[in-house]
């Protein structure tokens, strides 16, 4: 695996910022716009803080979707990383973690200029890293800026494949949406579909990007895409779209958006006729499927582990946050913030120190084994992982097995 090396230039620079206690910060001025910007003298600092005071002490800032329809998944997210820093401080690494702003979340509300807010609060309390978000729309605003600032940030659920793009210091542990598009048609191929329909969110870019993804290696694999649909995220009704994919013979249909409209789109579904496969992303974790529950039959999504895997790391993350918070925010946005602040732990026994430099260094290349199972990091700072595919019994979500590119692995 080729490791992403750190240019001399950055260490220079980033050691200098240590120095001399200086650096900058830029608040985004709009959703996924330009920045301009705004520099402070605690901003500053912070982006230059020193490590603990015995160079053993991680601090870490975090932040997600805490209020606001996603709020599950920052219920997961703060139980998840009270139950690791409880861990990692009770355990025999030699580190300590301390989670900036009293151990809590900042909220980034699901949108991109209160997550550039949540960033600057979170650097005036100089850590050495931040984690979060599990939205791509959030985290890229996020990104741009910390590269600019020299910190670490390390994504969790963002799979918009331009998050690591930004810079050298950002890194992630989930799968890209191209990745995740090709496991969908690759899953679709061993189950022998040869017609496939798709209906997307032409206002979102994570349904752009699976969409894209999955035609590009459907048609790569021998899938004819019989139908292309389109829809907002704000849509409702369905039946327009899939009338079509009944009348155009589809036996497979792939449905890249968040849960919110998933049942509409699964109902609607089944009710024009159509009786194979539906299928979508990791947007799905979190369904609410109450009064559908016989409409989902014959469904799956991907998704970034199974809360059913009997990998040793899922059961021991699983029976342990079933004791203590019990199962209704146990999502796949849980899991991710509980391994990240684990590979901040490694990047840190990796390089021998807490500070951002040594983090990152330590970050670069990594093989990690967690919750969402073993990968590397690659010259981009992504993950080369596997996809949890998980399907539905009575309503229920239900793992059926894990997808690798070198094909099933049960």
């Amino acid at each position: 695996m080729k490791k992403r090396l750190l240019p001399v230039t950055f260490i220079t620079a980033i050691t200098a910022a240590f120095l001399a206690g200086c650096g900058s910060s830029a608040q985004q001025t709009a959703a996924g716009g330009s920045t301009a910007a705004a520099s402070s003298t605690s901003s500053q600092e912070a982006a230059s803080a020193p490590e603990g005071e015995d160079g053993k002490t991680i601090k870490i800032g975090v932040y997600g979707p805490v209020t606001g329809g996603s709020a599950v998944y920052g219920e997961g997210a703060q139980n998840a990383i009270a139950m690791a820093v409880e861990e990692i401080n009770n355990g025999d690494s030699g580190y300590k973690v301390e989670i900036v702003n009293g151990g809590k979340i900042v909220d980034d509300g699901g949108d991109a200029k209160q997550a550039i807010n949540a960033y600057n609060s979170l650097m005036k309390e100089g850590p050495s890293a931040i984690v979060g978000s599990f939205f791509s729309s959030v985290t890229l605003p996020v990104a741009e800026q910390a590269s600019k600032d020299n910190m670490l940030l390390l994504a969790t659920g963002a799979t918009n494949k331009d998050v690591t793009l930004k810079g050298s210091t950002i890194f992630r542990n989930c799968f890209i949406d191209p990745y995740q598009g090709k496991m969908a048609a690759q899953f679709a191929k061993e189950k022998g579909w040869t017609k496939a329909a798709v209906i997307y969110a032409k206002d979102d870019d994570y349904s752009n990007g699976l969409k894209d993804a999955f035609i590009e290696n459907a048609e790569a694999n021998g899938i004819e895409v019989v139908y292309v649909g389109e829809c907002t995220t704000k849509d409702t009704d369905f039946s327009s779209q899939t009338s079509q994919v009944v009348a155009k013979g589809a036996d497979f249909l792939f449905y890249p958006a968040f849960l919110d409209t998933v049942p509409l789109l699964v109902g609607a579904a089944r009710d024009a006729g159509f009786d194979g496969a539906v299928m979508g992303g990791d947007g799905w974790d979190g369904t609410n499927t109450a009064g559908f529950e016989d409409k989902f039959e014959n469904c799956y999504f991907t998704n970034h582990y199974s809360s059913e895997d009997t990998a040793p790391a899922v059961i021991n993350f699983v029976s342990k946050y079933t004791e203590k918070y019990g199962t209704e925010s146990l999502n796949a946005c849980a899991a991710l913030y509980y391994d990240a602040i684990y590979m901040l732990v490694e990047a840190a026994k990796n390089s021998g120190a807490s500070d951002t430099v040594s983090l990152v260094n330590g970050m670069t290349g990594m093989t990690f084994t967690g919750v969402g199972g073993t990968f590397t990091m690659d010259e981009n700072g992504d993950p080369e992982k596997s996809v949890a595919i998980n399907t539905f019994e009575g309503g229920k979500v239900k793992w059926l097995m894990t997808l690798s590119p070198e094909g099933t692995k049960e």
